[in-house]
């Protein structure tokens, strides 16, 4: 079977390793699949080859059903922030940027605390440099910080989770989310010999997680970044997500706020308009 290989710094590929272990398990235990790992270490990923399919509303809704048991699933307590098992280390990555992680067994944080100091603030400083940022932008997102600290936008994790922060994948804008053959090599797929049109969702398609920037989070921030660059059928995705697993009363209002992390990274890494586009998004929850 054909693979696809990728090098890199060797703190970035562990992690992007434990995450795929990680969501590997909730795959098996009815959640999203994942790609299948063919081997990894110092440095070097490789994954099978997923076999290209169209997606179709009906696999979206599965897809979020999946997706559901996926940030439900969990072997004991997770605080947010809290690495993938198996990974060691205070710094992963979520593509080229730095993600603060904290080790399983770390103290508890509220969400807006862990979302201000740790998927905020961060990424300042580099958004000023590159010039993206404006001392009055930066203003902007250091005001949102006190009102997370505040706890203004805290709120329950959906009806299935169970612990304090969900396992995410991290990551998930529409090009980590790869809508497969259900023969493809994959982790928690269906039964390659079953017939095409016995998957779920019908149609022979299937949503599978690829690129993890695995952690423990708030549900709804996987599901807002998948807004972010337009993932197909969203709101199958959120009808099948909410069917299994309700959302928070709210849930629609805190988009804009869970996008903001994947924003700022992009306005820290690319500069440009990604500054313009954090900010306006910020505004609103001032």
């Amino acid at each position: 079977m054909a693979l696809h290989t990728k090098r890199g710094d060797r703190r970035a590929v562990a992690h992007e390793l434990s995450g795929l272990a990680a969501l590997a398990k909730a795959a098996h235990d009815g959640g999203a699949p994942v790609a299948r790992v063919a081997s990894g270490g110092a440095g070097t990923l490789s994954t099978y080859v997923l076999r290209p399919a169209p997606p179709t509303p009906g696999a979206a809704r599965e897809f979020g059903a999946r997706l559901a048991r996926t940030h439900a699933y969990a072997e004991g307590a997770r605080v947010f922030g809290q690495a993938p098992d198996g990974f060691e280390g205070e710094v992963g990555a979520m593509g080229m940027a730095p993600l603060p992680l904290v080790a399983p067994g770390s103290p508890a944080r509220r969400f807006g605390e862990f979302y201000a100091a740790d998927r905020l603030l961060p990424y300042v400083g580099a958004a000023l440099a590159n010039g993206s940022f404006t001392p009055q932008d930066a203003a902007v997102i250091e005001r949102l910080a006190g009102r997370l600290c505040d706890g203004v936008f805290d709120s329950p994790q959906p009806g299935l989770v169970r612990t304090d922060a969900a396992l995410l994948h991290g990551d998930l804008w529409s090009g980590n989310l790869l809508w497969s053959r259900p023969d493809s090599p994959m982790e928690g797929g269906v039964d390659p010999a079953a017939p095409a049109d016995s998957a779920p969702g019908g149609a022979g398609v299937v949503g599978v997680l690829i690129d993890p920037a695995c952690q423990g989070g708030h549900a709804e921030s996987d599901l807002a970044q998948l807004t972010v660059f337009g993932a197909p059928f969203a709101e199958e995705i959120y009808a099948g997500y909410d069917e299994a697993s309700p959302l928070a009363p709210g849930w629609r209002e805190r988009i804009g706020l869970h996008r903001l992390h994947m924003l700022i990274v992009h306005a820290a890494l690319f500069g440009g308009g990604y500054g313009r586009e954090t900010v306006a998004t910020a505004r609103p929850y001032l």
